[in-house]
């Protein structure tokens, strides 16, 4: 049987990783500035993280929802008070597209609407609303082209007023920071200006920090720069260190009903045990303040190089956009210098590495890819 061909593959088998290294096959090592998209929080391989899910695999690595699981309630409580909102609810699944499907779904039930107001270059998911919701024809299927979504300019205050107004939208939902659209910030007079025009209009504001979320951008989630709090956020990529977890937080302002929602997979005594280990090492090893630390670092350096057109970003979720396209600067990268990047479109090079980049390992980075743009 063949695998179905989703992917162009690059000529590299990744076998093992340690912190923001990987090793091929061969026994190359690369530098990791991509983390697998920005999944790996805490570092490959971490040691605690090890130990808890090989304990917990031990005892029980799964078992239903239809009995209770205390360390759901754990990852709730310490999830809550890191990041700030522990009078909010915690639904945990297996990703973000689920993540984004139930946050819209839980919009619709509460205010009765259908309409969903989005923006140019947003990504939200491949499943049926979240690809709806994502700006991007190529990937929609006839299926999915429902006509629930409006597409609106980033960061025009305007148009979102205009459109707000109109009295009849289910959900607003934003990108913390825009990932694939090439690492663009919605500027925190928009995000206020949404979130004033949600609450006069019963629309529910739903903050999608899949990628931008779980200390990536020196703060525990990129909104909290603009001072707002969502009615739903959320999350997957960094939750698990790599296990495949997601999750919503939901207001206090939405009740649950029985069977409104449900999971299978989600929210597992493995999937959880992971998540704790995450929570635990961050908070050991202040890996948002190192991100917010090493990610303006790099910044700052990187707006040296001439050759970069424009430096998106914050803390270790950036964006390098070129004037011409970046496809032969990435593979030299990958190919001469050993280093793991992203890419954003034809023309951005895409950088979400580990939380724990030290700056010796940034610089490592800066100078790599000054050989590559020889």
């Amino acid at each position: 049987m063949k695998l179905f061909d989703v992917y162009p593959l690059f000529d590299v088998n990744i076998v093992q990783g340690k912190g923001c290294h990987v090793w091929d096959d061969k026994g190359q090592e690369y530098l990791d500035l991509y983390g697998g998209h920005a999944v790996i929080s805490i570092g490959h391989s971490h040691p605690h993280y090890v130990e808890m899910i090989c304990k917990q695999v031990e005892k029980l690595g799964f078992y239903s929802n239809s009995v209770i699981n205390k360390l759901q309630q754990e990852v709730a409580d310490r999830l809550g008070k890191m990041c700030g909102y522990d009078d909010y609810q915690l639904f945990l699944i297996n990703s973000g597209a689920e993540a984004n499907e139930n946050a819209l779904k839980l919009a619709s039930f509460y205010n009765g609407r259908t309409r969903v107001i989005s923006f140019s270059k947003a990504f939200h998911g491949r499943t049926s609303l979240a690809v709806e919701v994502t700006n991007n024809p190529k990937i929609t299927a006839p299926i999915n082209a429902n006509n629930h979504v409006t597409f609106l300019p980033l960061n025009d205050v305007e148009a979102a007023e205009k459109e707000l107004a109109k009295g009849d939208v289910c959900a607003v939902i934003i990108e913390g920071i825009q990932g694939v659209g090439g690492i663009q910030l919605p500027t925190t007079e928009f995000m206020q200006a949404i979130r004033r025009a949600c609450d006069e209009t019963n629309t529910v504001l739903i903050l999608d920090e899949i990628q931008s979320g779980y200390g990536r951008s020196g703060k525990f989630f990129a909104h909290q720069y603009n001072e707002i709090r969502p009615d739903i956020i959320s999350m997957a990529k960094g939750i698990g260190n790599g296990f495949p977890m997601g999750g919503i937080l939901i207001s206090p302002k939405f009740t649950p009903v029985y069977g409104q929602l449900g999971t299978t997979f989600g929210g597992n005594h493995l999937a959880c045990a992971a998540a704790i280990a995450v929570l635990d090492v961050m908070k050991a090893e202040n890996l948002v303040e190192n991100a917010a630390k090493t990610g303006e670092y790099l910044i700052d350096q990187l707006k040296t190089f001439k050759e970069i057109k424009e430096v998106r970003g914050r803390g270790l979720m950036i964006g390098l956009e070129f004037e011409a396209p970046i496809k032969e600067l990435r593979n030299k990268l990958l190919f001469e210098e050993k280093v793991f990047t992203g890419v954003s479109g034809t023309n951005v090079i895409r950088l979400l590495p580990p939380l724990c980049l030290s700056k010796e390992e940034a610089n490592m980075f800066l100078e790599r890819l000054q050989h590559a743009l020889k």
